[in-house]
């Protein structure tokens, strides 16, 4: 009789255990539980990112058209590569909306890795092909792609997944930021060598941000700080050529003529514009005289084309978009969450800053895109991939 009733003691003890347990993982918790109604924030995020999509496959075919037709293509060429990559995003996002959040923690390691060895790709003979002056882009065939921008979110969910496993762990320098020390000056390094400046600024502020918000003390955040700054004030001040390119928005009138030129076009077209714009499709600065109006400078084809009407749609909508992956990042249900949540509203809040600082001469130019809306393939992927987890932890919210 007393070797049963230790028996039941025993498991009724096992059982409290495994239900303290449970009850003390967020994550376990957060996928049990029963879904109540989306908040207001995943409404707003999904209706901004939708607009900005539209918006962008709108102008990616104004801004292009008339130059792939004097190119000898077809003037859908552009548009129809990027209708594609939509698609493409879209199928990403929804999966990424759909599936819960911490199933993707199992599979970061393999997407580091991944993430890491596509980053070598552009260094091979015969994938490898420089744009603008940059080697970093891989062609396989006709599809191409630039492997920086997979490395973005697979840093974010490295960091994320990390600082929430060590949360009682954040002073220890050796367990928490020499590893994202490491991985972050490894790729930084990579986009540098591959002359992508404005990747490893976005990559560098993915960490920094991430960091800030999971609470790592300030004295060696600093120290990263300063040692991400000097790595890129060596990559710019050792080429003159960078150097020049870097510092023409300082005087940008002086250097219209060859530096600024992209710039200076972009702010005539701006200012040609407007309040209201000269209307989708009429706008002149495309028809040659703004090189990549397409790409890195389609925020000029947008304030000329749509005025300052357009211009404050566009920031409103990053605006909003901030604001909600804040929300969403304050009320996630567990750290990785909030990690995550805060880590994609930095990096696409960050890349539009730079993209739009460039655009209108307030900032060096760094041919980063602006997110959802410029003319490239992976870039629109990730941010569409991005945005999908954004809203899944929107949908697990408190």
């Amino acid at each position: 009789m007393s070797t049963g009733t230790t028996l039941i003691g025993d498991r009724r003890r096992q059982a409290l255990e495994r239900t303290t347990a449970q009850r003390g993982h967020p994550s376990r918790r957060a996928q049990t539980r029963p879904l109540g109604p989306p908040p207001t924030a995943f409404y707003m995020i999904a209706l901004v990112v939708t607009f900005l999509i539209m918006l962008g496959l709108v102008m990616v075919f104004s801004a292009s058209a008339i130059t792939s037709l004097h190119q000898g293509n077809s003037p859908w060429r552009i548009f129809n590569r990027q209708l594609l990559w939509a698609v493409l995003g879209g199928v990403a996002m929804v999966i990424t909306t759909r599936v819960p959040y911490h199933r993707w923690r199992r599979m970061i390691p393999f997407i580091v890795l991944g993430a890491f060895a596509l980053m070598c790709l552009p260094f091979v003979p015969g994938l490898g092909q420089s744009v603008n002056e940059a080697k970093a882009w891989v062609f396989i065939g006709p599809v191409g792609f630039q492997p920086s921008e997979f490395l973005k979110l697979a840093m974010l969910l490295y960091c994320a997944d990390l600082l929430a496993r060590r949360e009682q762990q954040m002073s220890n320098l050796r367990r928490t930021l020499l590893p994202l020390m490491m991985a972050t000056g490894a790729g930084s390094l990579l986009c540098m060598l591959q002359g992508d400046l404005g990747s490893a600024i976005v990559l560098a502020a993915i960490v920094f941000a991430v960091l800030f918000i999971g609470g790592a003390p300030l004295t060696p955040l600093a120290f990263m700080g300063a040692v991400s700054a000097a790595m890129g004030s060596v990559f710019v001040f050792t080429s003159q050529r960078r150097f020049n390119r870097f510092t023409a928005f300082l005087d940008i009138t002086a250097h219209k003529d060859y530096l600024s030129y992209q710039v200076y076009q972009a702010m005539i077209g701006m200012a040609t514009g407007g309040v209201s714009g000269t209307g989708v499709g009429s706008g002149p600065s495309k028809w040659g005289y703004l090189p990549l109006a397409h790409s890195d400078f389609i925020f000029a084809v947008i304030g000329e084309e749509l005025g300052l009407i357009g211009v404050i749609a566009v920031i409103g909508s990053f605006l909003l978009l901030t604001y909600g992956g804040v929300q969403v990042a304050l009320a996630a249900r567990d750290r990785f969450g909030t990690l995550l949540a805060g880590g994609i509203v930095a990096w696409l809040a960050v890349q539009a800053v730079i993209n739009i600082g460039g655009v209108s001469g307030a900032m060096p130019v760094t041919g980063l895109t602006l997110p959802f809306v410029s003319s490239g393939g992976s870039s629109l992927f990730v941010c569409m991939t991005a945005a999908g987890l954004l809203l899944n932890v929107a949908r697990h919210v408190k």
